[in-house]
């Protein structure tokens, strides 16, 4: 019989949480983040993990954002639209943020990790979207991150998100991509599955 794994065992008392970013331009200093969705993971009883729930919330401009019209056109987002229902990075992390220190509060987990497909370039823009808002309490490590570029690449032999979430054996909707929410929920399924595969031995402290 194997034995139960807990979910701040699993990772060294990290918590997996995916997150995808829509902005502005590539440079987190001077483009905007408009866009946050965050996949919080849940572990069952055999030690698998999965998708427990996602948070999204449209971000307005920071005063002086720079937003590079070609990245605007591969993301669809009009900063301008009445409908997105966007609201200001200090308003919008604390938002983000609150979900995934219950989640760690629950699992007994020391802090967050940041889960991406070319996960170091989310993190510097929720890591300067925080400092910007004055955050202190900013629950992901500051560096640390699992990507699921490399996770794939050493699983699947594919790099790109699409590639690799079909190598994986999962659905890809080319119409549904870069949105926030859905390559957040399909990188969340790409690691998952990944997560899932490898077999686990019992932690020896």
């Amino acid at each position: 019989m194997s034995q139960k794994v807990a979910m701040g065992n699993r990772f060294r008392g990290f918590l997996p949480v995916v997150v995808d970013v829509e902005t502005g331009g590539f440079n987190e200093q001077t483009d905007a983040l408009l866009q946050i969705a965050a996949v919080i993971l849940d572990m069952n009883d055999e030690g698998r993990i999965y998708i427990k729930e996602t948070h999204t919330c449209h971000v307005n401009p920071f005063e002086g954002a720079n937003m590079d019209p070609k990245s605007l056109e591969i993301n669809g987002i009009d900063p301008d639209h009445p409908l997105r229902m966007a609201i200001d990075e200090k308003q919008a992390l604390p938002k983000i943020f609150k979900p995934i220190r219950s989640s760690l509060k629950h699992h007994n987990c020391k802090r967050a990790i940041l889960v991406g497909h070319n996960a170091n370039f989310d993190l510097k823009f929720i890591n300067a979207a925080a400092d910007r808002s004055g955050i202190k309490r900013n629950p992901f490590h500051p560096f640390s991150t699992f990507d699921t570029v490399s996770l794939a690449g050493l699983a699947y032999g594919q790099t790109v998100l699409s590639r690799s979430v079909q190598a994986a054996g999962l659905d890809w909707d080319n119409r549904e991509a870069h949105s926030a929410i859905y390559d957040a929920e399909k990188t969340a399924e790409l690691f998952c599955k990944i997560v899932n595969d490898i077999p686990f031995p019992p932690l020896e402290v």
